[in-house]
């Protein structure tokens, strides 16, 4: 546990403190108090962006969480067909990099985009394009969370309101809602927080319209103030942790909506419900794959709009400037790394904390550190980490510039939700099994090895995945300490768009998801095989 809780502080807790030191000192490291924070409220342009996050991710995450519930509701309380579809095309936006719907907004809405006149004059480069940009990445996150609270009731709920001719209206908000509140309340501050630390949208499609995240990184790369960036860091980070904080008080007055003697729910067919329910999923369903679609026609097209011949060209990355197959393939290589070693770290981190039989107050901090980097944006993360592993005197300062930092940023940024997976699936094995081990002598490495592991391998590819996925999507995380051998798929992406090669970066973003979609398909296929040889046990 020690080792595990090392690699935490040192990961996690000495670069945000190195950070937040940073932010209090001047460019020649003399401390000088507050004066950096007053020159950034005195500064209105600076503090207009913070305003500007707030509005897009207000405004943003109503239109997603509402579009979700929705969605959510046709999915679990309803009887429409194709189910398994509208489910499949939910969870497309997980595969791409957030920068993909910003270069797919260009080509659709863009000064030379095909549906520009849908906006009635309006830009696209500004907030109307980072809401729309943002809704569509963040959309199957607060889709997943609000399933799982719709799909959690008791039909006897619904019966006795049928029983006493309560209509459908007065039902919705006195059972459907209240039981699934808490639901929504964390896909809000989930989908709020996602949209406030987001760097890709606004980076590719807000055009002059700032926020605090395009600011750390002008602050940063363009003008090389790295104490402002550090103020700035510190300013996106505080609502991050306030919206986690009131999350987590919020999830601990949660109580249990499903008792021992519970029902499970099973819609009912409704013609009219069902038909409504069908067209609006639709029309989700269209948008998404639209934005999808529009950024896999545009890496196939020659020059865009004046010679729209199909051609493959825009995928023979080594003419960009931008970055080359090199970068695809360090993509790879990081993701599989992190998965690995992301997995096992995680899982072995959580298993000393639900299972570990000393240190109790120990395991608690643990699991209290465990959780904070889900409130650190990774821009923050990113940060901090080049204040913390740049420094000379740092005994790891080695492994800044190579691959490994990479690597350990990654596993840092999507730490909690891994360990929270974890955690439940090593909560659901009972005690009783490290105590007939300790019963029969055996080490605890044993008992680890031949009875813990096997039974949560599902979860362990679950949190593999995740990690994976993740690594091959983000940008935030590593925008700032990637070196010139390790530049990565997602930053190529993003320096393609800004050398203006918006074609590669569309090619470049589309082979992300095809290696994303490729390891879902893996992913399923290996979860089915294990589920036969190791999981027997559950069916018998």
């Amino acid at each position: 546990m020690l080792a595990i809780g090392a690699f935490l502080v040192v990961c996690v807790l000495l670069p945000l403190y190195s950070m937040l030191s940073k932010s209090f000192e001047n460019a020649d490291g003399d401390f000088i108090g507050l004066a950096n924070y007053a020159d950034y409220f005195s500064t209105p342009a600076l503090f207009l962006s913070a305003i500007n996050s707030l509005y897009v991710s207000v405004t943003a995450s109503v239109i997603v969480l509402v579009t979700a519930f929705v969605y959510g509701y046709a999915l679990t309380r309803s009887c429409m067909p194709f189910k398994w579809f509208f489910k499949l095309v939910a969870l497309v936006p997980l595969l791409t990099p957030s920068l993909l719907s910003g270069i797919s907004l260009v080509y659709w809405f863009g000064k030379q985009g095909v549906a520009k006149e849908l906006l009635f004059g309006e830009l696209i480069y500004g907030p109307i394009g980072i809401i729309i940009g943002s809704a569509y990445w963040v959309f199957p996150h607060a889709l997943m969370i609000v399933i799982t609270a719709l799909t959690i009731t008791d039909a006897r709920l619904y019966e006795a309101a049928t029983a006493l001719r309560t209509g459908t209206l007065r039902t919705f908000f006195t059972i459907t809602l209240p039981g699934c509140k808490y639901g929504l309340i964390s896909a809000g501050f989930v989908t709020f927080t996602l949209i406030f630390t987001d760097f890709g949208v606004p980076k590719v499609i807000g055009g002059n319209y700032n926020v605090l995240a395009t600011d750390i990184y002008k602050q940063v790369i363009g003008q090389q103030n790295f104490e402002m960036g550090a103020v700035v860091s510190m300013i996106l980070l505080l609502p991050a942790v306030l919206a986690f904080t009131v999350d987590r008080v919020v999830q601990k007055k949660q109580v249990a909506l499903l008792s021992a003697q519970a029902v499970p729910y099973r819609p009912k067919p409704k013609r009219k419900r069902d038909l409504c329910m069908l067209v609006f999923c639709s029309i989700v369903a269209a948008l998404i794959l639209l934005m999808i679609g529009m950024a896999q026609y545009a890496a196939l097209i020659t020059f865009w709009p004046y010679n729209l011949e199909f051609t493959l060209a825009n995928y023979d990355f080594d003419l960009a400037n931008g970055g080359g197959w090199d970068s695809y393939f360090n993509s790879i290589r990081m993701a599989l790394y992190t998965a690995a070693f992301g997995t096992v770290i995680i899982f072995f981190g959580a298993y000393l904390v639900e299972k570990g039989r000393r240190f109790i107050a120990g395991r608690s901090i643990f699991h209290a550190i465990a959780m904070l980097p889900l409130a650190v944006p990774g821009m923050v993360l990113g940060l901090s980490y080049i204040f913390f592993f740049n420094n000379p005197s740092n005994p790891f300062n080695f492994i800044y510039g190579t691959m490994a930092i990479l690597v350990v940023a990654t596993i840092t940024h999507f730490y909690t939700v891994s360990h929270l997976t974890a955690v439940t699936a090593l909560k659901q094995m009972d005690a009783e099994f490290e105590s007939v081990g300790a019963s029969l002598k055996a080490p605890f490495y044993r008992t680890f090895a031949r009875v813990t592991v096997p039974v949560c391998m599902p979860a362990a590819l679950d949190i593999s995945m995740y990690l994976f996925l993740n690594a091959m999507t983000t940008v935030s995380a590593v925008v700032f300490i990637y070196s010139s051998d390790t530049t990565l798929a997602s930053v190529a992406v993003l320096n393609m768009d800004d050398q203006g090669e918006i074609a590669f970066a569309a090619a470049m973003a589309m082979m992300i998801a095809y290696t994303c979609a490729g390891a879902r398909i893996l992913h399923a296929l290996l979860t089915r095989s294990i589920m036969r040889t190791t999981q027997a046990w559950r069916t018998s």
